[in-house]
């Protein structure tokens, strides 16, 4: 029997386990974003072509002319005619150092004072007139001042001198004539010196007419607009006699039955109509040309570029227009 003698220990390692920690859940990653589709821009909403529409756009636009008149009738005019008088008063002035102011109808023996020259300064202390007289009385030659008719004698000579003035437009210079009172001093400044008037009456259509001028007398008559401003329901009259010394006359070369309709009280000018057709016509189109921006820029696009547009073309129409109105409005 043969024993075997156990040899060195053989050795055993032990490997200890290795924990392992559960690592945490990840978060699941987002996922990436998808590009959204680009989308075409909306389309401006357009205008409705229905007839309410088009039906508010015409009132629209009217009531812009209506407001354009409104505001051109009180606030552009009297600037237009402040300038106007500005500029007429250094013209007389300087024609009265001179001794150039025209003191008749005539500057020689064949021409006409020119519509519009500077021919008196006329002033009413008790209703504070101070005011440029212009030769004729045209509506174009009243929206710069008063101005003479020029069938009657210049203010101051013997005879009968006609004045004519606005009720409300371009400065309405004889907007107070109603507040003059018998005894009233009226005082005219012309080429031939200060002439006095004192007032005694004042008439309106059919009221008895003043009595028969004396021989080598003078007389001035102040003649505008009656009634609510812009809406005259005629004219009215002052009466005032010549109280200083008469004036030299110069003979006449115009009467009455030769002075044109349009310088006549209430007179119209039958060729302004046309020109203020084509004005309107000018603004309409702008009105259309509006309405078209709005559907295709938008409504407020629209607002901002067309609305100054229609006002100054408004103004303009209007101030075209108050040449075809009566003279003394």
């Amino acid at each position: 029997m043969t024993i075997t003698e156990p040899g060195p220990a053989e050795t055993t390692e032990v490997v200890a386990p290795v924990r392992v920690e559960a690592m945490p859940p990840q978060p699941p990653k987002p996922p990436k974003p998808r590009r959204r589709p680009r989308l075409p821009e909306p389309r401006r909403p357009r205008a409705p072509r229905d007839g309410r529409w088009w039906t508010g756009a015409a009132i629209l636009t009217a009531s812009v002319l209506l407001l354009a008149f409104v505001v051109h009738a009180a606030a552009f005019s009297a600037f237009q005619h402040y300038r106007a008088q500005t500029i007429a008063y250094g013209d007389l002035r300087t024609s009265l150092a001179k001794a150039e102011t025209p003191v008749g109808q005539l500057v020689d023996e064949t021409t006409m004072v020119p519509l519009g020259t500077p021919v008196a300064l006329i002033e009413a202390p008790s209703i504070g007139l101070s005011e440029v007289v212009l030769e004729g009385s045209t509506g174009d030659v009243l929206r710069s001042g008063v101005g003479h008719e020029r069938d009657s004698v210049m203010p101051g000579q013997s005879g009968l001198s006609v004045l004519l003035g606005r009720q409300t437009t371009y400065g309405g210079p004889f907007a107070q004539l109603y507040r003059l009172a018998p005894g009233d001093e009226i005082t005219i400044v012309t080429g031939q010196g200060t002439n006095t008037y004192r007032v005694f009456g004042l008439r309106r259509a059919g009221d008895p007419q003043p009595p028969a001028l004396a021989a080598n007398a003078g007389r001035l008559e102040l003649q505008t607009a009656d009634g609510l401003a812009l809406f005259p329901s005629g004219v009215l009259h002052v009466d005032a006699e010549l109280v200083s010394k008469v004036q030299q006359t110069p003979s006449k070369a115009m009467s009455y039955a030769a002075l044109p309709p349009a310088e006549r009280p209430m007179g119209q000018d039958p060729g302004a109509w046309f020109a203020a057709f084509f004005a309107f016509v000018f603004f309409a189109a702008a009105g259309i040309g509006m309405w078209w921006l709005w559907t295709r820029w938008g409504r407020w696009h629209a607002w901002l570029v067309g609305v100054p547009v229609l006002v100054a073309l408004g103004v303009a129409t209007a101030d075209i227009a108050m040449n075809a109105l009566p003279n003394l409005l």
